[in-house]
Parts: structure tokens; C-alpha cells; sequence
């Protein structure tokens, strides 16, 4: 059986949303509070400062990237060197985006949630090709994990307080619908966070809290427990050059580093099936500005 091998040092505050695309040197991932994105290539981590916020990022069909901001999206050349930061989305300063992901028809979505996790007090938007913004739900607390289905008609969604993954139907046409409750997370084994989906259409669900990785078949049963040496869990991906391997980013929030002196770090762990390709934003030349 595979083991969990600790890839980089802790150098991440609030590591969160790892990306593996085969256009980029190696996986990335986001120093979410401290605004920067982490690039592991040759062994060495690059870290660049993107804004106050740095909550999620994915790949753009033009070669660029596309970034979820404190209070926004934005887009950035594929270095990340320049950053243009579209229109803020609101302007209460206790809100953050938090976790994104692009649906099978090249859209970005990010939720948001308050700084204090206040009930309902954040929503999920997306980014439509051409910079305009639909709020797709509104009422959510910690909203998180988002992925989709191989055959996207399928898209799974964490709210964290919950304690659940919920599935919707997708269609281009309409969005999210038909929204059911598809796994129950108990609370002992930690808070669901991020989450990915592989080629057999299971889901890979990082608990913070629950110093693991779970994944579930796609009926909702437990099919492997994968245990970390860290307890604050926050997402997971599949990269390398076969997607054989799933990036698992760690926080050292609320953390003693005395007592887990590897929590921040990145880590990989080989599960023995693929991921997914990375759905990435398809960002129209006629966008709005």
C-alpha cells in the first residue's frame, strides 16, 4: 500500500488548492491569507504575491491564469509576473473568496465566506468567458470543495459547516440544479475542505480537522481512509506527468508547530488510479472590461 510522502518543507501559513497543469513547471498551489501562489519546479518552491487574497487559481485557455482575489477574480499572464484584477464584487471588508474550481465548459467559480464564518454570510459566483459575473448560490457559510463528475453532468459541492457533499445536475444551459445531499462527513472525522474528483468517478475529500484524505465511490460510500501526520487538512489534486499522483496541501492554522512540524507542508500520495485534467477557464477575446 501507498504512503503519504511529505514533498516541500511547511511553507505555507494556510496552503490550499493545489493545480497540476501540464503547461505549468510543476504543481501549484496558494498561501491563501498571505496572498501568494507556490510553484513547485526542480525541487525548489517559487512563491509569488498576487494580492491580500490569493484563494484559488487555475489555467486559461489563452496561456494565462486566472486567479480568485480577497474580494474578486483576476487574470494573470502564465508567470503570474503581471496580474490585471477585474471589478470587486462587493465591498464588505469581512469577506473572502475561498475555494474555485472551472466547470467542463471552461466558467471559473469561486465561493466566499466571511472572516469570522458568520452563517450564510458568503455565495458561490462564476466568471463567464467574457468577465462578466453570475451569482450562482447565496446563503453559504465556508464554501469549499467544488469538482465535477468525469462525464460533467454530475457537480459536487462543500459548504464545510454542513459536514456534507452535495450533488448537483450540470448542464451549460443551466447551471446548477437539482441540489441533494450525497455524503455525510462525521464530525469526528474532521470538517470536509477541498476535494477532486478521478477517472473512476470517485471523490477525494481532504478533512481539516481529520488529518486525512477520504475518498467515496459515487454513490456516497467510503472506499479508503488515507491518514497525514498533520491534522488541518485543506485540499487535494491529481498531478504528475500520469495524473497518478494526488497533492495534498496542509495548514498550520490553530496549529502548535512544536507538536506537528510538518503542518504547511505539501504532500503527494500515489492511490493507484488517475485524476482528472485540470478543467481550466476559457476566457473569451471579447471579454468585458
Amino acid at each position: 500500500m501507498s504512503t503519504v510522502e511529505q514533498v516541500t518543507e511547511p511553507v505555507a501559513a494556510h496552503g490550499e488548492g493545489p493545480v497540476w497543469f501540464a503547461g505549468w513547471p510543476g504543481p501549484r498551489w496558494v498561501d491563501m491569507l498571505a496572498g501568494d501562489v507556490l510553484e513547485l519546479a526542480g525541487g525548489r518552491v517559487r512563491r509569488t504575491h498576487v494580492g491580500t487574497v490569493a484563494a484559488a487559481l487555475r489555467p486559461r485557455s489563452d496561456g494565462g491564469a486566472v486567479l480568485a482575489l480577497e474580494r474578486g477574480f483576476a487574470l494573470a499572464d502564465a508567470s503570474l509576473a503581471k496580474v490585471e484584477s477585474l471589478p470587486e464584487l462587493w465591498t464588505d471588508r469581512e469577506i473572502r473568496m475561498n475555494d474555485g474550481g472551472c466547470d467542463p465548459d471552461g466558467r471559473f467559480y469561486c465561493g466566499s465566506m466571511a472572516y469570522s464564518a458568520a452563517p450564510g454570510a458568503g455565495g458561490l459566483y462564476r466568471l463567464e468567458a467574457d468577465g462578466s459575473v453570475t451569482t450562482v448560490l447565496t446563503g453559504v457559510t465556508v464554501s469549499n470543495g467544488l469538482a465535477w463528475s468525469p462525464d460533467g453532468g454530475t457537480a459536487y459541492y462543500i459548504d464545510t459547516p454542513t459536514q456534507r457533499v452535495d450533488a448537483f445536475d450540470y448542464s451549460a444551459e443551466r447551471g446548477l440544479t437539482a441540489r441533494r445531499p450525497l455524503i455525510e462527513i462525521p464530525a469526528d472525522a474532521g470538517a470536509p475542505d477541498g476535494m477532486t474528483v478521478d477517472a473512476e468517478g470517485r471523490l477525494w475529500i481532504a478533512l481539516w480537522g481529520g488529518g486525512a484524505v477520504r475518498c467515496y465511490t459515487p454513490d456516497g460510500k467510503l472506499a479508503e481512509h488515507v491518514p497525514l501526520p498533520v491534522t488541518q487538512v485543506t485540499a487535494c489534486a491529481f498531478g504528475g506527468p500520469d495524473l497518478d499522483e494526488l497533492y495534498i496541501t496542509t495548514s498550520r492554522q490553530t496549529i502548535d508547530p512544536a507538536a506537528q512540524p510538518e503542518a504547511g507542508a505539501l504532500f503527494r500520495y500515489r492511490p493507484g488510479v488517475r485524476g482528472l485534467p485540470v478543467l481550466g477557464y476559457a476566457v473569451s477575446a471579447n471579454r468585458v472590461t
